[in-house]
């Protein structure tokens, strides 16, 4: 405690000492000072300064003690180090118990992982039973049943879809081979398998596209394309949805628009929300609030800004803002 003490005090110690030989070294040099005086003096200043030392050390000694003791206090193992002989035997139950959660952790880590391959197996196996299915909807020659049918299989595809690409989400950045991509025959795959719906419904498509290829992840980018579509499918009403690309300011953007039911001033900020469904829809039960979530978590990685406008009654605009290429190479190489 008290080597402490004096160390932390070195500096004005040090000052102390450095006056005190100061003055004796003038008091040498300099002939009308009696140097014997300088030195009585200088021993009595020193005697005072240590006493003055010992006094400061023994009462800011009890503070110090105060503080360790607060110290133990707030840290039980520390109290029990400090003052108990089972040391060894706490530090060895406390040793074993982490590996015991270590080995536990490892363990949950695994059966997750093997929970999640089974489950995107079971995705894929699925995807079988979903392509006969179709197959026999093709057959059925009622048009109002197939049409029903249709709509159901539509629904189980897109829900399959969306549980795979969330699976997906974590490793997506390991998964991106980004290069230039067609818009015109990636907007048609994703528009073919909504045809049946959109007829039924009497919606159209006009493509307007005076950007015909933009720098991107073309898996990613149909999967991110086909949430914002079938979102304006659904609700849409008889009227056409207008996809746009053109060049602003360096930049391409992708504008899907549609004429729909719109979007509540109030919900437009919460759209990208995890499970959020539209409160004048609330009751919708068709509606899962993950395709707009999982849209948006699969646009940061590939530079994508999101810009929506919607006005109730009217429709809603989705504008896709693509990044420039400098961008993309600069955060790959990051």
């Amino acid at each position: 405690m008290l080597k402490d003490y004096l160390w932390e005090r070195k500096s004005w110690m040090a000052l102390f000492l450095f006056l005190e030989l100061f003055i004796l070294f003038v008091a040498y040099l300099d002939p009308t000072i009696p140097f014997s005086s300088i030195l009585y003096i200088v021993f009595l200043t020193t005697i005072i300064f240590v006493v003055f030392v010992i006094i400061r050390w023994k009462k800011e000694t009890t503070f110090y003690q105060r503080l360790q003791e607060w110290e133990r206090r707030l840290d039980p193992i520390s109290a029990l180090r400090a003052a108990s002989p089972l040391e060894k035997i706490v530090e060895r139950v406390l040793a074993s118990q982490t590996e015991q959660w270590k080995q536990e952790l490892k363990e949950h880590l695994a059966t997750l992982e093997q929970e999640k391959d089974e489950l995107l197996s079971w995705i894929h196996e699925m995807k079988t039973p979903l392509t006969a299915m179709r197959l026999i909807i093709d057959r059925v020659e009622d048009e109002n049943t197939k049409a029903q049918l249709l709509y159901e299989w539509l629904r189980m595809h897109l829900l399959l879809d969306q549980k795979l690409h969330q699976r997906r989400l974590p490793h997506m950045e390991n998964d991106l081979y980004i290069e230039q991509v067609e818009l015109e025959p990636l907007l048609i795959n994703e528009i073919k398998p909504l045809q049946s719906w959109c007829m039924q419904k009497g919606i159209g498509f006009d493509l307007q596209l005076d950007v015909r290829s933009v720098l991107s992840d073309a898996k990613w980018l149909s999967f991110i394309i086909r949430q914002i579509i079938t979102n304006a499918v659904k609700y849409s009403e008889s009227s056409d949805i207008v996809v746009k690309s053109f060049m602003k300011n360096g930049h391409a953007f992708l504008q899907i628009q549609d004429f729909g039911l719109g979007i509540d001033p109030k919900d437009l900020p919460r759209i990208f929300e995890k499970g959020f469904t539209s409160t004048a829809e609330h009751q919708n039960e068709a509606a899962t609030g993950m395709g707009l979530y999982l849209a948006k978590k699969a646009a940061k990685p590939l530079l994508l800004d999101f810009h929506v406008e919607s006005t109730p009654g009217r429709g809603t605009t989705f504008t896709i803002l693509f990044p420039q290429e400098n961008d993309i190479i600069r955060t790959r190489r990051m």
